[in-house]
C-alpha cells in the first residue's frame, strides 16, 4: 500500500460522514456571513405594517417577533454571534492551554506543579455556575462571554497537551535534537509541538460545542446576551411564553434546529478527526 505524506488527512477524507459535516459547517458559516449582506435586512427594525407576531409570509420568511422585528434576519445575525462565541472561545482556550501544557510537561518541577494545580483549581468548580457568576459580574457582552468561557476552558486542553508531552519528550528524536544543541524553544516548537497537537485538533470541535451550548443556556436564562443583540439562545428565550410555544412555532423551532444541527455536525466532525488522527481506530 502506497504511503501518503499526510496519512491523517487521507483517513479523514475517506470518512464520508466527517467530510459531510465539515462541508455543512463551512456552508453554514458562508451563509451566515453572506445572506445578511444579500438580503439587506435590519434585525432590529420594527415593521409596523406587518405588526407583532405576524405569521411567516413573503415579506418575512419566518414572521415577526413580539416587537415586529424580522425573525429570519435575527436568526442570521444571531447565528453569527453564536458561532463567533463558539469558535473564538475554542481558539482562546487553545492559545492558553497548548503553551501551558507544553511547559508543564517539558520543564517539570515548579512549572509542572503550579500549572497542574491551576488546572485542578479551574476544574474543581462547576463550570456553568462559574460562567454564570463571572458573566453576571463582568456584564453580558459578546467579548466578555468569550473571555470568561475561553479562560475557564484552557485547563482541559493543557492537561491533554501535558500528557502527550510527557511521553514525547523521552523519544529518541527529542534526545537527538537536544544533543545537536537545539534550544528548549526550538525543541518545544519544532520537535514536540507537531507531535502533540493532533489530539488538540480533535478536542477543539468539542470546545466549540460546549461554548455554543453555554452561550445559548446563558441567553435562555436571561443572563447572557440581551435584546436587541440577537443570538440563537435569546431567540429561544424570547419564545418562553406558553402561548408562543404552542401557537407560534416559527419563533422557536428555527433557532432550536440551528443549535441542534450545528452541535450534531460538530460532534460527528470531532469523532471523525479523532479516528483519523489515531491510526489504531478503524473508520
Amino acid at each position: 500500500m502506497k504511503k501518503t505524506r499526510y496519512p491523517a488527512l487521507t483517513r479523514f477524507l475517506a470518512d464520508k460522514r466527517g467530510v459531510a459535516c465539515l462541508i455543512f459547517l463551512c456552508l453554514e458559516v458562508l451563509l451566515l456571513l453572506l445572506l445578511p449582506l444579500l438580503l439587506n435586512q435590519d434585525p432590529n427594525l420594527t415593521d409596523k405594517a406587518a405588526g407583532f407576531w405576524s405569521a411567516p409570509g413573503p415579506g418575512h420568511l419566518l414572521g415577526t417577533d413580539d416587537v415586529g422585528r424580522d425573525i429570519f434576519a435575527r436568526l442570521l445575525y444571531g447565528g453569527r454571534v453564536s458561532l463567533l462565541v463558539g469558535y473564538s472561545t475554542a481558539l482562546l482556550s487553545a492559545l492558553l492551554g497548548v503553551p501551558l501544557g507544553l511547559l508543564a510537561g517539558y520543564k517539570g518541577g515548579k512549572w509542572e506543579y503550579w500549572i497542574m494545580r491551576a488546572c485542578d483549581t479551574f476544574q474543581a468548580f462547576p463550570s456553568i455556575i462559574l460562567v454564570l457568576c463571572l458573566v453576571s459580574l463582568l456584564g453580558p457582552s459578546v467579548w466578555n462571554i468569550i473571555l470568561v468561557m475561553g479562560v475557564l476552558g484552557w485547563s482541559s486542553i493543557a492537561r491533554l497537551v501535558y500528557g502527550s508531552t510527557l511521553s514525547v519528550k523521552e523519544k529518541e528524536y527529542v534526545e537527538a535534537s537536544r544533543a545537536l544543541g537545539a534550544s528548549d524553544k526550538d525543541i518545544l516548537l519544532r520537535t514536540i509541538l507537531p507531535n502533540v497537537v493532533a489530539p488538540v485538533w480533535a478536542a477543539l470541535p468539542m470546545k466549540v460545542v460546549r461554548a455554543i451550548l453555554w452561550e445559548s443556556s446563558l441567553s435562555f436564562l436571561g443572563v447572557g446576551l440581551r435584546t436587541p443583540q440577537a443570538s440563537w439562545g435569546n431567540l429561544m428565550q424570547n419564545a418562553m411564553e406558553l402561548v408562543t410555544l404552542t401557537t407560534r412555532p416559527w419563533a422557536w423551532i428555527p433557532p432550536g434546529l440551528c443549535i441542534v444541527a450545528t452541535v450534531f455536525a460538530l460532534l460527528l466532525f470531532s469523532e471523525s478527526l479523532r479516528k483519523a488522527m489515531n491510526p489504531r481506530d478503524r473508520l
